[in-house]
Order: C-alpha cells, then structure tokens, then sequence
C-alpha cells in the first residue's frame, strides 16, 4: 500500500516538474511568444506545449508503474485521475488565457497517455 501511494506521489511530482521547468524553459527560450499574462495567440507554442504533456503523462505513469512494481493498474489509474482532477483546476483557472481546443485536449490526453505509459513497463 505504501508503494503504490510512493509510485502516485512520485509521478506526479515528476510530472509536474518537468512541466514547469519546460513550460519555464519555453517562456525563456521564445519570450516574444507570450504576452504579459502568460497567455499565448500562437498554435505551434500550444500544440507543442499539449505534446510536450502528452509525452510527461507517458513518463510518469511509466514510472509510477516501474516504482509499484506489479502489474496492478491501480495506482497509475490514481496517478492519471490525480493529473485530471488538478488539471481541470488548472484549466479552469486559466480558462481565458487559452483557447477551447486546448483546454478540451489537455485534459482528454491526461489519462489515456498515463496508462499507456504505464503499459510500456508491462513488455
């Protein structure tokens, strides 16, 4: 029991550290991008930014599955509902900064690429 809440902690602290040192790292990188809020009107910035936490899901429910050590899905299904629950929060806070499509496709990417990533480590 133990385990699998250690293999959700640390999927999500490692989802969340990449993305907030990629988003940073982003915002540095490409400055002019982005306005003073944070917000961005550009479609490659977002999309590269929603494959980047496509990519991120897949690591951490990796990982969450490589730390639990059995094939028991449970804890990547807490880790992929936890990554939801916060981002829809997340999303809702910043619903005016970012369009629709981005919102919608953030969240309904969380779960699925969770438990994909998770499925690596079962071959």
């Amino acid at each position: 029991m133990v385990r699998s809440i250690m293999s959700v902690v640390a999927g999500f602290l490692l989802w969340t550290v990449l993305w907030l040192g990629t988003n940073s790292l982003i915002t540095v990188i490409t400055p002019g991008s982005f306005n003073e809020d944070g917000s961005t009107d550009s479609a490659l910035i977002l999309a590269v930014i929603l494959a980047l936490s496509v990519v991120f899901s897949l690591v951490s429910g990796y990982v969450t599955a490589l730390i639990k050590r059995s094939f028991s899905n449970v804890p990547v299904w807490g880790l992929g509902i936890l990554l939801l629950a916060v981002g829809m929060f997340v999303q809702i806070s910043f619903w005016a900064m970012f369009p629709l499509w981005y919102s919608i496709c953030f969240l309904l990417f969380l779960v699925p690429a969770t438990l994909l990533g998770a499925s690596f480590r079962k071959n």
